[in-house]
């Protein structure tokens, strides 16, 4: 770990798209402080880089090939563990990213400043007290105890990201390559898809209606049969969303978790 000003911070950088560790390297360069010691482009790379070269930070994207961001994680053991920083551009796993003490989180596109504000943050801490970082029994305790869905997500805010618990989705919609979580007369984009989404929420609480649409099971109020297998769901609210045959599949389980 970082003992004095005197020496760099030794650095890998991780992320399976070249523009993006391309930026990294860029921004990184110009820092005098910063040393970059490998750059990897999947999971297995990346807990090899760790293993050889006891970085003191890693710039970490959550979604690579072999393995993801918090498998890398898992995959450490015996190795005492640097801080990392989540570099991603999907802002559902904030909360998890904090949840194995992450140092911080950036959201793809960031900026130098951003940039360099969190390696402010990982000096202050690596030169400072390293009990705050956690064991890695204690890591995979928190990862593995952790259900496999997730009860919260990161959404935009004015100040920056607020938690949005799921359970107060009404509805959501595809809008290409984001997601809008409609809560009320409220939407919240985030980055991700609906297919996604159908594969992470929970799936006694939503349930996918159509490719580009999937509702909250609990804020349900009817659903009424049409021609050729279509049918219509409508909410709570009075929102009324269309329902394709494709996936009259999930109708027999959606209709007896109606309340």
């Amino acid at each position: 770990m970082v003992s004095n000003g005197h020496r760099k911070l030794r650095v890998v950088i991780a992320d399976d798209e070249s523009l993006a560790r391309k930026r990294l390297r860029q921004l990184l360069a110009t820092d005098p402080h910063v040393e970059i010691v490998a750059e990897c482009t999947d999971g297995v790379e990346t807990v090899n880089a760790i293993r050889k070269n006891a970085p003191d930070l890693v710039f970490l994207d959550v979604r690579m090939p072999e393995l993801d961001g918090f498998g890398v994680l898992e995959k450490l053991d015996g190795v005492r563990l640097p801080a990392f920083v989540f570099v991603t551009a999907h802002e559902q796993f904030a909360v998890r990213a904090f949840e194995t003490d992450a140092m911080d989180y950036i959201l793809k596109p960031f900026t130098r400043d951003r940039l360099q504000a969190a390696i402010g943050r990982a000096m202050q801490r690596l030169q400072g007290d390293d009990s705050r970082t956690p064991s890695l029994s204690t890591l995979l305790a928190t990862l593995n105890a952790r259900p496999k869905s997730f009860e919260t997500l990161m959404v935009k805010s004015a100040g920056g990201f607020k938690p949005l618990k799921i359970c107060e989705i009404d509805w959501i919609s595809s809008e290409d390559n984001y997601a809008a979580l409609h809560v009320n007369t409220s939407a919240h984009l985030i980055r991700a898809t609906i297919r996604t989404l159908t594969e992470q929420l929970p799936s006694r609480v939503f349930a996918r209606i159509s490719r580009s649409c999937i509702v909250n099971v609990e804020h349900v109020q009817e659903i009424q049969l049409k021609s050729h297998g279509d049918f219509l769901v409508i909410l709570r609210n009075g929102r009324r969303l269309d329902g394709s045959r494709n996936f009259r599949q999930n109708l027999p389980g959606l209709l007896g978790r109606i309340r």
